[in-house]
């Protein structure tokens, strides 16, 4: 049976590479929505091609625009926008998978929405589980809604772990390629630009997961992830910088065996694993020679140079809305550097002082997500301008 797809988030690099695997298998897949935020020139050459039944833009301010051009190109199906649109479109009956690849905060509420309905979750936003893992967790556990990672650590990790289940483990090992910076110092890091950040070694993503890459924000983010998904203390999760990116992430075991998925630095390889799981598809994507490596090399993170990961850590420990304040801050910081408006280094501590200053809650409802998401982007949105 062909499996009906939501993709939230297709015109970004999980989204557009989730249509690669489809385009390869188009009896098994079909794209039942489209979903972005702004792109879209994007989006309309992806309706043009794939004839979702519907098509939704979040900003609002773009409908009519949607509306002209896609007319233009012979859609004849649903044109919506806005959030509560998007929160709308992941609950119809024909949609068998979710594929959750909006960047940041505004990926959370269709998440909950896309969970409670009972679809399949394909989990590439982070943001959502470092947010309100808790509330994720417990109400996938409710609707039996199965969550399958996409990011390559988390599906490397799910793959260790398959056939495990009633083995404990002692500590996850979460791989990091180190970022353009990796060996820089903390001297040359004060000069660095947004172009310089976007530049990375090994991987092919957006710009705003590519930033955090570099100030190793993102792999916090991926702790807090591995936590929730995994259901292991972060104590239990160690972060091991790998150059090379060619083993994703491994897991050890109470005996001492380590189990490590490895494989080329594609997204589209364990995009596929997350929509065929339990199946294993064919496929031609590039393979890791292993002949080929002369070295898989392995360091501690230096925290002093990137102090966002031990930021993610204090978070988590800390734990109630403080992971929320965290990816909040985050996002302004980061869009501050992307922008110009900040250093590098600066991010660090816009973040620090933010989960400082923001109103501390122990045990968070969503509504207190949502005051906390927005207390924590003011106040860092004062320290951008020096307030």
């Amino acid at each position: 049976m062909v499996k009906q797809l939501c993709i939230l988030g297709s015109t970004g690099s999980i989204g557009t590479q989730t249509l690669d695997v489809v385009r390869a298998y188009p009896e098994r897949y079909s794209v039942y929505a489209l979903c972005a935020n702004r792109s879209i020139d994007k989006l309309v050459e992806q309706a043009s091609e794939f004839r979702p039944e519907v098509v939704c833009i979040a900003d609002e301010t773009l409908y009519e625009e949607l509306s002209h051009r896609l007319s233009d190109v012979g859609f004849e199906g649903k044109i919506w926008s806005g959030a509560d649109a998007i929160a709308d479109v992941v609950t119809m009956p024909s949609i068998d998978i979710v594929v959750a690849a909006m960047v940041g905060y505004a990926g959370l509420r269709p998440t909950i929405e896309a969970i409670k309905a009972g679809k399949t979750i394909a989990l590439a936003n982070k943001e959502t589980l470092v947010v309100a893992g808790e509330i994720i967790c417990d109400l996938a556990a409710k609707h039996h809604t199965p969550i399958l990672p996409v990011d390559s650590e988390h599906s490397a990790i799910f793959q260790s772990l398959v056939g495990e289940d009633q083995n404990e483990i002692e500590k996850i090992l979460l791989t990091a390629s180190g970022g353009p910076f990796r060996t820089f110092s903390l001297e040359q890091m004060k000069t660095v630009t947004a172009a310089d950040a976007l530049k990375h070694p090994n991987w092919s993503m957006g710009a705003k997961i590519t930033i955090d890459s570099a100030s190793m924000m993102n792999k916090g983010f991926e702790v807090i992830e591995a936590k929730w998904l995994f259901g292991v203390p972060v104590e239990k999760i160690q972060v091991l910088v790998h150059p090379q990116s060619i083993v994703h992430s491994a897991v050890q075991f109470t005996d001492g065996a380590i189990k490590a998925q490895l494989g080329a630095p594609d997204m589209r390889l364990p995009i596929q694993y997350a929509l065929s799981f339990p199946e294993r598809l064919k496929s031609d994507f590039p393979r890791a020679n292993l002949l080929a490596l002369k070295d898989l090399s392995f360091e501690e993170p230096d925290l002093a140079r990137f102090p966002n990961l031990g930021l993610a850590y204090e978070a988590m420990r800390r734990g109630g809305n403080m992971p929320c304040v965290l990816n909040a801050a985050n996002e302004v910081a980061n869009l501050a550097f992307r922008e110009g408006r900040c250093g590098f280094l600066q991010m660090s501590d816009i973040i620090a002082n933010t989960m400082d200053n923001t109103v501390f809650i122990t045990k968070p409802v969503y509504e207190d997500y949502v005051a906390s998401d927005a207390e924590a982007r003011r106040l860092a949105e004062q320290m951008v301008h020096g307030k």
